[in-house]
């Protein structure tokens, strides 16, 4: 879709990537960024190996999170048992850096805005599951069942310096309207 819109893109990520210069996981919806070019391709992805890209989510997670933020540095590796998920209760693994802050709590839920300081697989959810607060509706990281078709998690605001100017730029994706509605049927 990008390809047919833009025409051309990036072609650094490979033909199967064209411009894509970070992801998210399957079930996450929000703010990625593309590249036009190879050389803004590069400065991008620069930026994210050292850490200077500021990704903020926000997410609904199963149980009362009893503290107002936190943060959560315990290393992630991929499950020795279940290879399509990810853990933090290994020894070893990469070191992941998460914060969170509550924005919300609900009866049996509370609304969180996530920042990371790394980009591991699936690092978000390991690590909100791997203190007893799966993301809502991830079956995979031992949240209970819910009214949604997928989990509770979005990309809201992505922050980066421009590759030709250098201009510190935000982004932002609203919540969608599947999410916030579920948001909005929560009682508190």
């Amino acid at each position: 879709a990008l390809v047919h819109r833009f025409g051309k893109l990036s072609t650094v990520g490979g033909d199967l990537r064209p411009g894509i210069v970070h992801r998210l996981d399957r079930l996450t919806s929000g703010v990625i960024l593309v590249a036009k070019t190879d050389a803004a391709h590069r400065h991008l992805a620069a930026q994210f190996a050292n850490r200077e890209v500021e990704k903020i989510y926000l997410a609904l997670v199963n149980g009362r999170v009893k503290t107002d933020q936190g943060k959560i540095t315990k290393p992630i590796s991929r499950d020795p048992v279940r290879r399509v998920r990810m853990t933090a209760q290994s020894s070893g693994g990469r070191h992941a850096i998460t914060d969170y802050k509550v924005l919300r709590r609900f009866a049996d839920s509370s609304y969180l805005e996530v920042k990371i300081g790394t980009g591991r697989t699936h690092q978000i959810r390991v690590h909100l599951a791997s203190i007893g607060h799966a993301v809502v509706g991830d079956k995979l990281y031992g949240a209970p069942p819910a009214a949604l078709s997928r989990i509770f998690l979005h990309a809201y605001r992505i922050t980066f310096n421009s590759p030709t100017t250098g201009e510190k730029i935000t982004v932002t994706a609203p919540l969608p309207a599947e999410l916030a509605g579920y948001l909005d049927g929560q009682v508190g």
